[in-house]
């Protein structure tokens, strides 16, 4: 499909300077871009992009430590 937008020339400059890194074509970075977009907004699963989201934190030693921290005002009557 064939479809026509406005583009700012800032991001004309941008557009050209990613395609002559890739050796594409404008139009082909433009899709990567719309199909990239479309996987970010369209994916759901919540898990996935979570995941190991925490990884690479510094200020959490043991992870169940961590949370018997946060939870030991909590009685279990």
């Amino acid at each position: 499909m064939r479809t026509l937008v406005n583009i700012s020339d800032e991001d004309i400059v941008r557009l050209d300077v990613l395609a002559a890194q890739a050796k594409r074509s404008r139009a082909a970075e433009i899709r990567e871009a719309v199909k990239a977009d479309f996987v970010h907004k369209l994916n759901n699963d919540w898990i996935v992009r979570g995941a190991g989201c925490w990884k690479n934190r510094t200020d959490i030693d043991d992870a169940i430590e961590y949370q018997r921290t946060l939870r030991e005002d909590r009685t279990t009557d």
